[in-house]
């Protein structure tokens, strides 16, 4: 199977809320706007992510509301101080301080209007053995 492109699509009543807040703080640009759904992608083409009411008939079935919960959303950067710096300059409220992680990340996150979790991460080199408790032995 080869695809075209691939994002999170979520079920939200505060579409237009999430199309600013991305626009506004995360730099996405809007590809397509309806009163009912939004498609946004990052400039470069890297990254996409769509926005949809929980009240249209074309819902995909299954989809309640996005409540929050259970979904991180994670953007790898090549620089997250880069990132974090233009984030901050952007005003984007963030929840989750840049961080050095032990396991192997430089990171910082926020929240969006859908309550959808946003994880920037760069990836580091972890800290000596810290994977080692949690590696499965490949002869299992």
């Amino acid at each position: 199977m080869r695809f075209s492109d691939r994002y999170p699509l979520i079920v939200t009543p505060h579409k237009n809320a999430c199309r600013d807040f991305w626009v506004r703080h995360l730099g996405f640009e809007v590809g397509f706007d309806s009163t009912w759904f939004v498609w946004l992608h990052s400039g470069d083409g890297s990254a996409s992510i769509a926005f949809m009411t929980p009240d249209h008939p074309s819902a995909p079935p299954g989809p309640e509301p996005f409540s929050g919960r259970g979904l991180c959303f994670e953007m790898q950067v090549d620089d997250v101080d880069a990132a974090f710096a233009e984030a901050t300059q952007r005003a984007l409220p963030v929840g989750y301080p840049l961080t050095d992680e032990a396991f192997g990340q430089r990171r910082f996150g926020f929240t969006d209007p859908s309550g959808l979790w946003v994880d920037v991460v760069q990836q580091t080199e972890p800290a000596a053995g810290w994977w080692d408790r949690y590696m499965l032995d490949p002869a299992s």
